[in-house]
């Protein structure tokens, strides 16, 4: 829609996520949570992978020894989730399980607010950051980015007997709720003359969860965000739908630290080790269906 970069990769790297299936009795693929405060002045430690040709990760540094520190906000479905035992799943926790276990280290789940995951990551709080993350022209400034692992679709969601039946006739809502800090949010609250309604239009909501309950309960008009979780908030709440036309399409990637091309490399290659080998399809089988 805008500012949306394109990242180049090979077409093996390339994956468009379609309908949501259930997952969500699923493990989280060996992570581990992390409920504390993570500490600001923890140093960084070298790291290499402990199995395997290490000549291809080559040499990196973590957070914490042995750790590979994940920062996202657990309210994202299909892509990370909390569990009824108080552990996470989801596409992202067990892709990036699965991302530490070939560098030889334990993933370790720091779960907080969207906004603050970004923040984690470039603070050196946590090593990569995994939570639906977009990259975007403002993103690039601030973070790098691995390849892109998925391809993620902005969508509306309405009451059924709304009259917003078209992505046009966002214009006319009086209020757009969305989670605070996304590209949903980010593209609503611009300036008409740039695509967007306006902040005075526009409500951001800690999480996704938080913004569709405003819709039923009536605070807002309807609700931008991405079409995976969209379709589990529309299942778990009668009265909703998703409007036919897109909003926005993009590319979601891992946020390292600006200038972590060590760390950065030795993910992607990891990644890609993981697509050859039919695992990351395995993984995203488990929580999307085809429709």
């Amino acid at each position: 829609m805008k500012k949306i970069l394109a990242l180049t990769m090979a077409a093996a790297m390339s994956l468009t996520l379609f309908a949501c299936g259930g997952g969500n009795n699923n493990n989280s693929g060996g992570a581990s949570s992390k409920n504390d405060a993570f500490s600001t002045n923890q140093s960084a430690v070298s790291s290499s992978a402990q199995d395997g040709d290490s000549s291809k990760y080559g040499s990196f540094t973590t957070v914490e020894p042995g750790k590979l520190h994940m920062s996202t906000n657990a309210a994202f479905p299909p892509y990370e989730m909390t569990t009824d035992a108080g552990g996470f799943e989801g596409i992202d926790v067990e892709v990036a399980a699965a991302i530490a276990d070939k560098l030889g280290l334990e993933l370790v789940v720091d779960d907080m607010g969207f906004d603050a995951a970004l923040t984690a990551v470039q603070t050196g709080q946590s090593d990569i950051a995994m939570a639906g993350i977009t990259v975007n022209e403002d993103r690039l400034l601030v973070m790098d980015f691995s390849n892109s692992y998925a391809t993620g679709v902005q969508v509306v969601i309405v009451k059924e007997d709304s009259p917003i039946q078209t992505v046009d006739d966002l214009a006319s809502a009086n209020m757009i709720g969305t989670q605070r800090a996304t590209t949903g949010y980010i593209y609503c609250s611009d300036t008409p003359e740039n695509g967007g309604y306006g902040e005075d239009h526009v409500i951001a909501y800690e999480t996704g969860a938080l913004a569709v309950m405003a819709l039923v309960n009536g605070q807002v008009d309807a609700v931008v965000i991405d079409n995976e979780p969209a379709k589990a908030y529309v299942a778990a709440n009668e009265g909703l739908k998703i409007l036919d036309t897109e909003f926005a399409v993009e590319d979601y990637a891992i946020g390292f630290a600006k200038g972590n091309t060590d760390l950065l490399n030795a993910v992607n290659t990891a990644m890609a080790e993981l697509i050859d080998e039919g695992i990351f399809q395995q993984i995203v089988d488990k929580y999307i269906t085809a429709e």
